[in-house]
């Protein structure tokens, strides 16, 4: 099957963009009704994609940089689209790259929404740290989760005048 083509196999047709099937239960799809009766489309939906249309997005797993860029253009993307209405951020992460991590919570800053944060599961190292940058007076936690935050960690390379520089 080719990048981006419509294939027909075994009487389905394939849509990279628009059908996303159920090849998983963790990604449960919904199909939504459109367009005028008798030509009544369906159009199947991940349950994420749903969330997304409703302003919610999440943080789940480990932060990397895959993970940062999809976080960094959903904020960006729903800041363009009405940089009015809140936005709420689902953290379920065991931490991950500062970098990755650092790009989420500079576009967090960067954006006019107020970014609501709800740890569930667990919040630990920079899922924590992405937990709290969430908008004063919206960070929440529901009853079973968990969050650790820990002391820095750090290293030097180079020769000895480097490592004493920095």
């Amino acid at each position: 099957m080719g990048e981006g083509c419509n294939c027909i196999s075994k009487g389905w047709i394939f849509m990279k963009e628009d059908l996303q099937t159920p090849s998983s239960p963790y990604f449960p799809v919904t199909a939504n009704g459109q367009g005028p009766p008798p030509m009544v489309q369906e159009r199947f939906m991940s349950v994420i994609s749903q969330l997304f249309q409703h302003r919610i997005i999440r943080c789940g797993g480990a932060v990397d940089d895959d993970m940062a860029n999809v976080i960094v253009a959903q904020l960006l993307y729903l800041d363009a689209i009405d940089p009015t209405k809140d936005i709420i951020m689902y953290v379920n992460s065991p931490g991950g790259s500062v970098t990755a991590g650092m790009a989420i919570f500079d576009t967090m800053r960067h954006i006019r929404p107020d970014v609501s944060t709800v740890c569930v599961g667990l919040a630990a190292s920079m899922g924590a740290f992405l937990l709290s940058a969430g908008t004063k007076g919206k960070r929440y936690s529901l009853p079973n989760s968990r969050i650790m935050i820990h002391q820095p960690l750090g290293g030097a390379q180079g020769g000895q005048t480097d490592i004493d520089i920095q």
